[in-house]
């Protein structure tokens, strides 16, 4: 900003004068014309001028441009109120009976009013007419989200009380509430987990781009939905909540809108105390391309800026940083006289005639709901760009005393009797003082004008939300031997099982039935995964098509982009490559149309880096395949320790519908990928896959007849070298290091050891049914029953993965495991296989020392 004095008023004033005349005689249009030539024109004499990224702290809508509230204010007023109501004793009362359960108030306290205006006048539940918005909620507003559906009469009072008792609530006749949004646990009810910050916000984005995605392909007209997400200005700081802001813009994602609740606090206290997150995001949001509508202040302060001739108020306001205006929040009408109209003579003047008690019950934008509708009415009617609303509002709103804007209420889970009581007065609830200080819940009755609006108003919109639908036609798999005949019967030919995947792919690209539905995507590393062939055969999604002649335009592999590609290619983002995969994925609840995402990536660049992003995906009952490719720590020789992966398969082991494969051969890739497709597509399981693929080349074997149940199971008996009869050994591996195991064996059967070889293609899988088989005999010990001696297993992967199954074994068989525990190195595949001790040699002499010993 110039702060050097100005050299010539009068000549500035004449400038102000003529901008005005423009206005007043040609209107905004013409005003912004001139002002970009007059910018342009500054650049081009290198002037050295920017214009300021901030607007002044006031509403982006003018009062007079605010469209008529549609609604009955009073009657809303009162339900938002009665919602308040309820989910605060909901989350007293668990912690009155059980002190450990927690909870949060004050975030829906803020939030109330902007849910209320969204369910009464703008989400939209899939419906005959309407294909159903999307809506990503607050996570710490769940017990608001709750409330409401009390209402609606989808939750009872006993699920109300039985918040956050997810396991003892059945005991009682009731459902627990999780909480926080998560569809595993309530999966008719919540649609999107937001629970963990910033995987909300991406999500959203990419939901939306996906919709887009959808309609370009002629799969799913989505004209006319939205996809909503509120959430919290604390919640900004994180990355993922920033990292496609972008791409939102440059795909032009005018169906999303996003509500930032700015209650100015943070967990712990202000968000940017010393200065203001408003104004930080406007910045923000603006030079990413996004349209900003600023939500400040309530009806009550337009009488205040009407009256303010000289700026005054605009100028206190745009000096108080969110430190002070958090005290101001958490303080009285008094305090807020002295302190802030108390500045100057000037804002005195303003709030003479108001009394303390009005000087408190000034609003701040994101509790007003004739405010709230205007800016969601200008967002939804904004065309070619995303919008961001920017709420102002208090934390803790109307918890008084207890709570309101004060640094500790975000932990804030018990109220004393006074209080309530405070509470139920500042919203003038229909409770005796008995009914507030017990935590009883208050619903009105069936025929009462409040209840009657609230369902006309549901039903005018297609129903309540949130709502999860399942309802999805399934997806005919063509047969194995259509696209995988070659993987099969592979007669030794050699190939990596990344090529062997790619070219299943391509074949599963052109069936008419499946083929539409998948979605390959990728991070930025196409050609690497030897998928240059595919740019040609199906194109990459771009929603302006290709406006460019690419370089290699001759080329058989040449780079195509098109409006009706079907390849997601994200650039290097695996945030944002996960977030599509994730929007594809559950593709089949969010639309009603079933779609198969496989994403390919560095496998070292999966569950280690984005490891949340796919937890949230397992919540919300995700359906494909998650493919990580150059998997191990010894395959991706010369690329080092930052890529290389000794991990992934210990992490998916942990999420329960995460079905992890490691095979060493296309056949058994073959056989996993038809097996997978079955399942979600076919029979509709909440399933997802994960399978890693290797870039080594070497000779494919036939999968042996009979294998394919065992390939499934996790392991099946692969091959037998030696004496059939005398000392033995039984030889476990998957993956990059079954061949050198079957190296191993090699060498051993020669020293007249028998050998058994088991390909293990899940090590997840066996060790999940071992836990599961109870009193029964589990499947990898009625397996190595078939087998001799002792075992020593092996992977590309530390130890802890092959000794998941160590439990399972037979009895009195020594066993050892091999693994790549430490950090990984740059060199050769046999160089590293010797460092880590998993290399052929390495088994050989692991198993003859388990031999002697037990001879």
């Amino acid at each position: 900003m110039n702060s050097s004095p100005d050299l010539d008023p009068a000549e500035t004033q004449e400038w102000r004068d003529a901008l005005r005349s423009l206005i007043d005689t040609q209107g905004p249009a013409r005003a912004r014309a001139v002002l970009d030539e007059l910018a342009r024109l500054a650049h081009e004499h290198h002037v050295g001028w920017q214009p300021e990224r901030n607007t002044p702290y006031v509403n982006t809508i003018a009062v007079d441009d605010q469209p008529p509230f549609p609604g009955d204010l009073a009657i809303e007023e009162r339900l938002a109120s009665l919602m308040r109501w309820n989910a605060l004793a909901m989350v007293v009362r668990a912690n009155k009976a059980y002190g450990e359960l927690g909870g949060h108030i004050a975030s829906y306290a803020s939030a109330a009013d902007l849910f209320e205006a969204g369910f009464n006048h703008f989400f939209h539940a899939r419906s005959h007419g309407h294909g159903g918005d999307l809506v990503f909620f607050q996570p710490h507003s769940a017990p608001g989200v709750y409330a409401r559906a009390f209402l609606e009469g989808r939750l009872s009072e006993a699920d109300l009380a039985h918040y956050r008792q997810e396991i003892v609530a059945p005991e009682h006749g009731a459902r627990g509430l999780s909480s926080y949004p998560h569809p595993w646990l309530m999966p008719d009810f919540w649609q999107f987990p937001t629970g963990s910050m910033g995987l909300g916000p991406i999500s959203s984005i990419y939901h939306a781009r996906f919709m887009h995605y959808l309609s370009d392909r002629n799969l799913l007209d989505c004209a006319g939905r939205k996809v909503w997400g509120v959430f919290g200005d604390g919640e900004m700081d994180e990355p993922e909540s920033m990292s496609a802001l972008t791409l939102a813009a440059r795909e032009r994602l005018d169906n999303l809108v996003w509500v930032v609740n700015c209650n100015l606090q943070r967990l712990d206290g202000p968000v940017r105390g010393n200065g203001r997150i408003i104004d930080e995001l406007e910045r923000l949001f603006a030079g990413a391309g996004w349209n900003v509508i600023k939500l400040v202040w309530g009806s009550d302060w337009d009488g205040l800026f009407a009256r303010d001739r000289s700026g005054a108020l605009v100028r206190a306001l745009q000096g108080t940083v969110d430190g002070q205006m958090q005290t101001f929040a958490a303080k009285n009408g008094r305090f807020n006289r002295e302190h802030f109209f108390g500045q100057n003579p000037e804002l005195a003047a303003l709030a003479q005639g108001m009394t303390d008690e009005q000087i408190d019950r000034l609003k701040r934008g994101g509790h007003d709901l004739v405010k709230i509708h205007a800016a969601y009415a200008a967002a939804a009617a904004h065309k070619g760009q995303p919008t961001v609303i920017l709420a102002h509002t208090k934390k803790g709103y109307g918890m008084g005393q207890a709570g309101q804007g004060k640094m500790t209420t975000h932990s804030q889970k018990k109220l004393d009797d006074a209080d309530l009581i405070e509470f139920r007065n500042r919203f003038n609830l229909p409770l005796t003082d008995e009914q507030a200080t017990s935590l009883s819940f208050y619903k009105p009755a069936a025929d009462s004008p409040e209840m009657q609006y609230l369902h006309a108003r549901r039903a005018a919109l297609g129903g309540p939300l949130p709502r999860r639908d399942t309802a999805c036609e399934p997806v005919a798999v063509p047969p194995l031997a259509g696209y995988g005949q070659f993987a099969l019967a592979a007669g030794g030919k050699e190939m990596s099982t990344t090529m062997a995947f790619v070219r299943m792919l391509g074949n599963l690209l052109k069936d008419a039935a499946l083929g539409p539905r998948i979605v390959p995507i990728v991070a930025d590393e196409a050609r690497t995964f030897g998928m240059a062939n595919l740019f040609k055969q199906v194109g990459i999604y771009s929603s302006v098509g290709q406006r460019y002649a690419p370089e290699d335009i001759g080329s058989v592999l040449s780079y195509r982009e098109a409006k009706d590609g079907q390849i997601l290619e994200e650039g290097i983002s695996e945030a944002g490559a996960i977030a599509s995969w994730t929007a594809a994925a559950t593709s089949y609840s969010v639309h009603g149309l079933a779609m198969l995402p496989f994403y390919i990536y560095y496998s070292m660049f999966g569950f280690q880096r984005v490891g949340d992003a796919i937890w949230a995906a397992a919540d919300q009952r995700a359906r494909g395949f998650l493919l990580g490719a150059t998997s191990g720590r010894t395959t991706l020789g010369g690329e080092g320790l930052q890529h290389q992966d000794g991990s992934s398969h210990l992490v998916a082991a942990t999420i329960p519908n995460c079905r992890a494969y490691d095979p060493a051969y296309a056949g058994e890739l073959a056989v996993i990928l038809d097996h997978g497709m079955r399942e979600m597509l076919e029979r509709q399981q909440d399933v997802f896959y994960y399978v890693t693929l290797m870039n080594e080349n070497y000779a494919q074997p036939d999968l042996p007849e009979g294998a394919a149940a065992g390939v499934i199971a996790g392991a099946y008996l692969f091959e037998r070298l030696g004496p059939a009869s005398g000392p033995g050994v039984t030889l476990m591996g998957s993956g990059a290091i079954l061949g050198e195991v079957r190296q191993a064996a090699q060498q051993l059967a020669a020293q007249g050891l028998g050998v058994d070889v088991v390909s293990v293609t899940s090590w997840s899988e066996l060790a999940r049914e071992g836990a599961a088989a109870g009193a029964a005999e589990p499947y990898i010990a009625r397996l190595l029953g078939q087998t001799r001696g002792p075992i020593v297993a092996a992977s590309d992967y530390v130890r802890a993965v092959p000794d998941s199954v160590r439990a399972y074994l037979p009895a009195r068989r020594a066993c050892a495991t091999l693994g790549t525990d430490g950090f990984g190195r740059s060199d050769t595949r046999a160089a590293l296989r010797r460092f880590f001790a998993v290399d052929a040699a390495s088994i050989v002499e692991r198993a003859l020392a388990l031999s002697a010993a037990a001879s």
